[in-house]
Parts: C-alpha cells; sequence; structure tokens
C-alpha cells in the first residue's frame, strides 16, 4: 500500500504540544520538589490547572457544555479514576519505593491505554501502528531506566509498592479510555474539571499527610506551572482524543519524557546521555510509523445524533437557515453513510472492523 505522510492535522499537533508541555513540566516540578512535599506538590500543580482554567473560562464568558445522553457517567468514571483513586495508589507507592523505579513503572501508562483501546473499547489499530506504539514506549522505558550505581538502582524489596504505582497506571490509562468518550465536549471545560478534582484529592492527601503550605512564591510558581503542564496540556491531550483515539494520542503523548530529558539537559545542565539519544531515535522512529500511517476503505457511518463544536465538512452536511459558517455548535444529526476515505478512530469513525 503507497503510504504518504500524514498531515500535521489538529489531532497530531495537539497530542505533540501536550506531551511537550507535561515533559517541560517535569524539571520545574524537580526544582520545585526542593522545598515543597510531593504530595503537597501534586496539589498544587492540580489546582493550578483548575482554577487557571476555571478563570481563563471565566474571562472568555464560556458555559458549561451540555452532555450528550449517557457522558456524564464517563465524564464521573474518569474524575473518579484519574483524580481520585490512581494519585492515592501513587503516592502509596512511591512512600514504600525508589523513585526512579516509580518513573519506569509510570510508562505502563501508555501501553495500558492502548491496549484497553484495542482489546476492550474495540478501537482499530494495525501492525505498524502496534510496532510504533512499541518504540515509543521502548524509548520512554530506556529514559527512565536507572544508571548503574544510582541511589534508585537498587532490586525492589517489595511487591506491593510495584502493584500499587502499576495499578495508578491502570486506572489512568482507563481515565484516558473514559475521556475520550467525552472528548467531543469542551477540552477546557473538561481539563477544569478534571484539575480541581485532582487538586482537591491530592492537597486533602496532603494536609493529612502533615504537610504544610510553602510561601507565597512557591504556591504561585506551583500553580503556573501546574496550569501550563497539567492545565493546558490536559485540554490539548483531550483534542487529541478527539480527534485520533485513546492509543494513538497516548503513543504520541509518550514522548512527554524525551521532552522532559531535553529540557533538563539544556536548563539544568544535566549530561547528555546515550539514553537520551538511543530514546530521541526510537521515539523518532515511533513518531513517523504513526505519521505514515494510511488507514482507509469503506465503511459506513450509522444515523447518530449529538452536539459538539464543529464545521460543515463531508461528516456534517446538515443544513442551515440563514447559512452558518465557521466553527458552530449544535445537536444535530448524521443521517447513514458510506463512502472511503483515510481516517483515524475518531468520534465519527468508531466501527468495527
Amino acid at each position: 500500500m503507497n503510504r504518504q505522510i500524514a498531515r500535521w492535522q489538529p489531532g497530531i499537533v495537539a497530542a505533540l504540544a501536550s506531551a511537550f508541555l507535561f515533559g517541560a513540566g517535569t524539571p520545574l516540578a524537580k526544582w520545585l520538589l526542593d522545598q515543597v512535599s510531593p504530595w503537597m506538590l501534586a496539589g498544587l500543580l492540580y489546582m493550578g490547572s483548575g482554577l487557571g482554567l476555571a478563570l481563563y473560562r471565566r474571562l472568555r464568558g464560556a458555559t458549561t457544555p451540555r452532555l450528550n445522553p449517557g457522558e456524564t457517567g464517563w465524564l464521573v468514571a474518569a474524575v473518579v479514576c484519574g483524580g481520585g483513586i490512581a494519585p492515592v495508589l501513587l503516592m502509596w507507592g512511591l512512600s514504600a519505593m525508589p523513585a526512579s523505579h516509580a518513573a519506569l513503572l509510570l510508562n505502563a501508562e501508555a501501553v495500558l491505554t492502548a491496549l484497553l483501546a484495542w482489546v476492550v473499547f474495540r478501537e482499530n489499530f494495525d501492525k505498524r501502528i502496534a510496532i510504533g506504539m512499541a518504540v515509543i514506549v521502548a524509548g520512554a522505558v530506556l529514559l527512565s531506566w536507572p544508571q548503574q550505581g544510582a541511589p534508585g538502582a537498587q532490586v525492589l524489596t517489595s511487591l506491593w509498592p510495584a502493584l500499587a504505582v502499576t495499578l495508578a497506571c491502570l486506572f489512568w490509562a482507563l481515565d484516558n479510555n473514559f475521556t475520550r468518550k467525552v472528548a467531543l465536549a469542551d477540552a477546557s471545560w473538561i481539563a477544569c474539571v478534571k484539575g480541581l478534582a485532582a487538586g482537591s484529592t491530592n492537597l486533602l492527601l496532603a494536609f493529612v499527610a502533615g504537610a504544610a503550605l510553602p510561601g507565597p512564591a512557591k504556591v504561585s510558581a506551583a500553580m503556573l506551572v501546574g496550569l501550563l503542564a497539567y492545565g493546558v496540556s490536559l485540554a490539548l491531550f483531550v483534542v487529541g482524543l478527539r480527534h485520533l483515539g485513546a492509543s494513538r494520542a497516548g503513543a504520541y503523548f509518550s514522548t512527554a519524557p524525551f521532552v522532559g530529558a531535553l529540557c533538563a539537559v539544556i536548563f539544568l545542565g544535566e549530561p547528555v546521555t546515550w539514553q537520551l539519544l538511543a530514546a530521541a531515535a526510537l521515539m523518532g522512529l515511533g513518531i513517523w510509523l504513526h505519521l505514515t500511517e494510511h488507514h482507509a476503505h469503506t465503511h459506513r457511518h450509522e444515523a447518530l445524533e449529538h452536539e459538539h463544536l464543529h464545521a460543515h465538512d463531508e461528516h456534517h452536511t446538515h443544513q442551515h437557515v440563514p447559512a452558518v459558517e465557521g466553527q458552530h455548535s449544535h445537536r444535530h444529526r448524521h443521517e447513514p453513510m458510506n463512502h472511503s476515505h483515510a481516517h483515524y478512530p475518531d468520534a465519527h469513525h468508531r466501527h468495527d472492523h
């Protein structure tokens, strides 16, 4: 099959931008940890995300979107899994294992997201996508592997902390797939709701554990980093989910560890290692495999009625009186349609194969 480089459509750009912001926030979070406990920092990052996006939406005059029937349950499940259960499991695991090992295990999130999307939620994939996902994750694993002689390189002394972190990854993977179900809604609103939920959960955990708020400067810095690395990043990731589906958006987002390591080299003066260079090569290969995907076949769109922001295209051919141009949102009906074109498993292409 003749394969052409995929155009830089909004989903790809959004997913990579999301990874860049999240990855760039990692060395900044490391700097903040000098005077802020991990639990308190997690709470401030998430709360900065939620409050910052709430202010942004207020200034824009944005209204609360109306979810389609059945979507409220998916959003609640995403908030509970990603903002409630997963952070608790991560903190419990981190309390009894080296941070370097936890960082390694956190790479399981991308793998579990893809597996759930493919096996449970029936998202389509082919050999090229599976190989691309594997080499991107391999680069992330290589990047986070403890160097010989490092303080965190000792063998794990207990299975339970590692199991807790792995379970946290599972709940975040569920969160990603649940969020995909509501990805047509306003991305900034979804990120705002999840940020406020996760921020309040982590702050409560921090105060229960006896942590104290740092000074105003540290609080402000942490919340600003949270707004960009968690809030804006999450909103962009939702856009990626909307256009690409969970597994492909997760694969692009898996480049975040490389971005973080590169920022650490540039801004913190950390050394350029063979691991960094090898990870860059693997991730570059994985992204190329995804960008050169060409998935096209004759498929059928069943009748569907829903509401989301859209412009008139080959999947939105309904008429307006008077005519409406550009992006707009209203409840509309898709009539049954058969056609063939290159597509991703986005919100309008969730058919079986």
